[in-house]
């Protein structure tokens, strides 16, 4: 297998879609002659033209809703926002209208809308454009939400939601374009919905995503050197959520710390936890604990931002509270 970046993987599955169904095409601001704001979609323009990529205003609000028009007339289109933060101008489309028209209207449209969007800390972008809302789109039953951690997953994954026939919300975390990884070659696709686990162990289920995975598997580096062996479930999606992984890895290991980047109140961390224990709570040894971002509005200097950020350092202390 080819070890590619996440950004190249992401573009692979992006080009790979449109070459295989001529409906998909590409709009959002500065996608087309720029190439992306991460340069993702560079070298499209050129290829396939003004027609499949689109560069609009800097308007959300009428890129969704061009999108889903254009979803509910025959099209696949892949909308881009520049940021996940932006994304709250487009609430109503998002959330109120792509999600739920399947449904208020019987079954007789479909909306097969991906959002990929940008969202995350670490790139001192300030406290409105460094948000990971994550939780707040996976509360609307309708929307899929993803948010891989690996290269391999982002490019199977993202296949897979372009050939959704719902909406999808794709979220790519700022700082992990250059993260490296194995990616099969050929046609594959990654079903959504699907947890995984990315690391075994015994002692300690550690149920985590995106940048959370990243950190959770340096972490597992680091307590296998003290004897201590960390399982690791990836949830790849928030909506639908798989449980049954983590579940299962739990009754095993008695213990878990769930890791995100959102903020700890209201967060996916919450939901994790509240399920684990309605559905194992007989397995329970200890109380399980949360890693998650300060609640702050993330600060702009580079030392608070990485302050206010969960780091390795607080995994590694959950991890042996919940040992101890």
């Amino acid at each position: 297998m080819a070890k590619i970046t996440m950004r190249e993987a992401i573009s692979q599955a992006l080009w790979e879609e449109m070459e295989h169904d001529p409906s998909v095409f590409i709009l959002g601001e500065e996608v087309g002659v720029w190439g992306g704001t991460y340069a993702v979609t560079k070298g499209f323009y050129d290829h396939f033209g003004a027609e499949r990529i689109r560069d609009t205003p800097i308007a959300e609000n009428a890129i969704i809703g061009a999108a889903i028009g254009a979803a509910l007339t025959g099209k696949r289109p892949v909308a881009e926002l520049m940021t996940i933060n932006f994304a709250f101008s487009a609430m109503d489309y998002i959330v109120n209208q792509a999600p739920k028209l399947h449904y208020m209207f019987g079954g007789q449209f479909f909306v097969p809308l991906v959002i990929r969007a940008v969202g995350g800390g670490g790139r001192q972008l300030g406290a409105t454009h460094s948000q990971t809302p994550d939780a707040i789109f996976a509360h609307f039953p309708g929307l899929k939400v993803v948010s891989p951690g690996t290269p391999e997953d982002a490019k199977g994954l993202l296949k897979t939601a372009i050939r959704s026939n719902d909406p999808v919300l794709f979220l790519e975390h700022a700082t992990m374009y250059q993260v490296r990884g194995e990616v099969p070659e050929g046609e594959y696709l990654i079903p959504m919905g699907k947890s995984k686990v990315q690391r075994q162990g015994k002692d300690v289920t550690i149920v985590t995503y995106a940048k959370g995975l990243e950190l959770s598997l340096k972490a597992a580096d680091q307590l296998a050197g003290d004897g201590i062996e960390a399982e690791i479930v990836d949830l790849r999606t928030l909506r639908p959520l798989d449980m049954e992984p983590v579940i299962e890895s739990f009754k095993r290991t008695n213990r878990a710390v769930i890791v995100e980047e959102g903020w700890r109140s209201y967060g996916v961390g919450s939901e994790i936890s509240a399920r684990i224990y309605e559905q194992a709570f007989d397995y329970v040894d200890a109380p399980i604990l949360r890693v998650a971002q300060k609640e702050v509005p993330l600060p702009y200097n580079r030392t608070l931002e990485q302050a206010a950020l969960p780091q390795v350092a607080d995994i590694l202390n959950a991890v042996k509270e919940v040992l101890r």
